[in-house]
């Protein structure tokens, strides 16, 4: 079974929708608003500023780096590991300040990236990791 283009669809996919939120977090808003505008409500939690700040800079750079990184196809095994942390920290987050929250943006993700992870790297064919790897073999 060919495995290289719905790969490649998928992780590009992944990539471009990672990529693109942070590069509007960082770049369009800003991650001091993006931590004013979505952050502030966690405060009422017990978890201390500091950690939220850190998971606001966490959350967006891990989004616009390993968007990046996926559509590139370098760095996937750690980009995926990375991803599925801010998965779990947002749905965390989310469930904290409320248990019943809208799941869409968290599951389609979800489903790209176990689908993703569970594809061996090597069948990853049109990855540039994969490519500098077979080249340096030759």
């Amino acid at each position: 079974m060919n495995t290289a283009y719905p790969t490649l669809f998928s992780r590009l996919l992944l990539g471009v929708v990672l990529l693109m939120q942070g590069y509007g977090k960082v770049f369009k808003w800003g991650v001091s608003n993006v931590y004013n505008n979505g952050f502030k409500a966690y405060e009422e939690t017990f978890l201390p500023e500091f950690l939220l700040k850190f998971t606001a800079y966490f959350t967006s750079y891990g989004e616009l780096i390993c968007g990046l990184l996926l559509v590139l196809g370098l760095f996937r095994k750690q980009a995926y590991l990375v991803i599925a942390a801010i998965l779990l920290i947002v749905s965390y987050g989310h469930g904290l300040v409320s248990p019943i929250w809208d799941m869409q943006h968290v599951l389609v993700r979800s489903v790209f990236l176990v689908f993703l992870m569970m594809v061996p790297l090597n069948k990853d064919r049109y990855a540039l990791d994969q490519l500098i790897t077979s080249k340096s073999k030759e």
